[in-house]
């Protein structure tokens, strides 16, 4: 008997840690809701924004990318960094990203690797590198976006 429940256990364990593993967040897991077709609204620049206006009211003119009505446009801020911001088709309104990402040079990543990757059908938003070059949280960081701000989900 003894016998049996130490076989148990062995395969019970292994089984056990594997489910602890976080799974990774599937684009299809934040679905967006609907496709935006009309016509952008002019892009709101506000004194925090000023000094980005013109990449901002270019990107505005931009068929919405992300998250259904949305526009995501990132640009650099030095060597291996971007920074970027968000914005509403409909309103017009901006959403800056979190964080500066950089450092993403030193992946092993095949030729379609891009630091930020999103979808036009889909409030999933992953940045790979580092966030504002802080040395201890490098990796693919899985985002929600939710309206007006990026929710957090999980670093792998």
């Amino acid at each position: 008997m003894l016998r049996i429940s130490c076989l148990l256990a062995l395969l019970i364990v292994p089984s056990a840690s594997a489910f602890s593993q976080k799974r990774i967040p599937q684009f299809k897991d934040y679905p967006a809701q609907g496709e935006y077709r009309g016509k952008n609204a002019p892009v709101i620049i506000t004194r925090k924004d000023r000094m980005f206006r013109s990449v901002l009211r270019e990107s505005a003119k931009e068929k919405p990318n992300f998250a259904g009505h949305y526009i995501l446009a990132a640009w650099g801020c030095g060597a291996s960094c971007l920074m970027g911001a968000v914005i509403d088709a409909n309103t017009g309104r901006v959403y800056w990203l979190p964080f500066t990402l950089c450092c993403w040079g030193n992946v092993d990543r095949d030729v379609n690797f891009t630091p930020i990757e999103f979808r036009p059908n889909s409030r999933l938003v992953v940045f790979t590198g580092l966030r504002n070059e802080a040395m201890e949280n490098w990796g693919p960081h899985f985002y929600e976006f939710v309206g007006k701000r990026f929710k957090f989900i999980q670093t792998h």
